[in-house]
């Protein structure tokens, strides 16, 4: 893969970077579009991904450099070439959710009901911006002699070079794609607000700690071996996921059951 896609001189173009900037892109516009759809202002929605996209950057940069302290603490500077590779998703979602939070409660717009119309944008930017770390060879998947296996042999790239492996680039672009598709489904069948968002936790979480076990890059481990600093992550979200829609769902009954008759 070319993790470079153009170089002018001194000027470089990094791939990863390109793509991870085309999936914000395409999240912000569906979010948009879904709330124009919704009867929301649709630029409110814009100045709020705004907001997420810059929380998401720092936290998943920042858990980055957490999970990969030594290498960061012998050369510094690289933690500020984020276009080189090196996010960790959960630690974008947590600093997203956060910017969020206190972005809404000012603005007073309702929580879950604005965070389900972003739950199918935040899949779509994945699927897309996941290509940007095959590109990159981040992230890159253990030795394999499947059929699908990717052979990297760009010297720039941060995958293991002449080796056949495991393409979990791609199987984490397909599950946040699938995931997409489903949200987007579910977008219009909700039964409570929250419920789609939420089930993003859910699928995701269920998702990211299957192809975990498919990689084979340094990232950290809560049991060596066994259990990843994501996996570990994905267990919490999963629980809290499953604990949320249960308390939204039991929320929703009793408003509805305190309805005066006839409504």
């Amino acid at each position: 893969m070319h993790p470079i896609l153009l170089e002018f001189g001194f000027v470089r173009i990094f791939t990863y970077g390109l793509l991870v900037a085309t999936g914000f892109f395409m999240a912000i516009m569906l979010a948009a579009h879904l709330a124009k759809k919704e009867g929301m202002d649709p630029q409110q929605i814009i100045d709020l991904c705004f907001y997420i996209m810059i929380a998401s950057l720092l936290g998943a940069r920042v858990l980055y450099i957490v999970v990969e302290h030594e290498y960061f603490t012998q050369y510094p500077l690289e933690a500020f070439k984020f276009w080189k590779g090196g996010l960790v998703f959960y630690g974008g979602l947590i600093g997203g959710m956060i910017a969020a939070a206190v972005y809404m409660k000012r603005q007073r717009m309702n929580f879950w009901k604005v965070a389900d119309l972003l739950a199918p944008a935040l899949a779509l930017g994945q699927g897309i911006g996941r290509w940007g770390c095959f590109f990159a060879g981040c992230c890159y998947g253990g030795k394999t002699d499947l059929p699908w296996a990717i052979v990297f042999t760009d010297p720039k790239s941060l995958a293991p070079l002449g080796v056949p492996l495991h393409p979990t680039q791609i199987y984490l672009s397909l599950n946040a794609i699938a995931i997409f598709l489903f949200l987007l489904w579910l977008l219009k069948r909700k039964q409570f607000d929250g419920q789609v968002i939420w089930s993003y936790g859910v699928l995701y979480s269920i998702g990211r700690f299957v192809i975990e076990y498919f990689r084979n890059d340094d990232r950290g481990f809560v049991i060596e071996g066994v259990l990843s600093t994501s996996q570990f992550v994905g267990i919490l979200f999963l629980l809290i996921s499953i604990v949320m829609l249960i308390v939204l769902r039991a929320k929703s009954l009793r408003g509805r059951s305190n309805l005066p008759k006839g409504h």
